[in-house]
């Protein structure tokens, strides 16, 4: 008899029959925009109502010293967060972890969105509570973050590591559109 861990930290990240799915269409889909769309499809499924987002790291070398420019790449909610939207990002401890050290960031409830995002309003007025930003790397150096929120106050560690595994199934995609801009 095995036992379960309470905190759900033995639960499995993707079920089968989300992860066959998702294997099939990212076989099939011939575009980033397809293959984001697939991964959505499979987050949505396994973790519910949310927020899916990639963000590209679009500073340009005449960007004020220390800003960071981040571009829209794909939004599951084009009507909340359209394509192509930008946010200039000063230094800040989220954006050292993120975007600096290329580390996971997670904000859970509603005061870690306020300390991280100015938009925190508009996120709690779409009902979500929570984020997981996880670094897309190029060559060791974050060039994107694909972005997911939820509507629960706080992540499992199955959910988080989730996420990563989607995160990372998007990558190439990610870096796919990043090269055709």
């Amino acid at each position: 008899m095995s036992e379960h861990a309470p905190d759900g930290s033995d639960r499995a990240v993707l079920p089968v029959a989300v992860c066959t799915q998702l294997c099939d269409a990212l076989t099939r889909v011939g575009m980033p925009d397809e293959a984001l769309q697939q991964i959505e499809a499979a987050r949505h499924a396994v973790l519910g109502y949310g927020l899916l987002t990639v963000n590209l790291d679009a500073t340009q070398p005449d960007d004020p010293p220390g800003e960071i420019q981040l571009q829209r790449l794909w939004t599951s909610n084009p009507q909340a967060y359209p394509l192509a939207g930008r946010k200039r990002k000063t230094p800040t401890a989220w954006t050292r972890q993120l975007l600096h050290r290329a580390e996971v960031f997670i904000g859970e409830g509603d005061a870690a969105l306020a300390a991280v995002f100015e938009e925190h309003a508009h996120i709690a007025g779409l009902g979500l509570h929570s984020v997981v930003n996880v670094p897309l790397l190029d060559a060791g150096r974050c060039v994107a973050t694909f972005n997911v929120l939820g509507a629960r106050a706080h992540w499992m560690p199955h959910e988080i590591a989730t996420i990563r595994l989607l995160a990372l199934l998007a990558a190439p995609w990610v870096l796919q559109g990043r090269a055709a801009r």
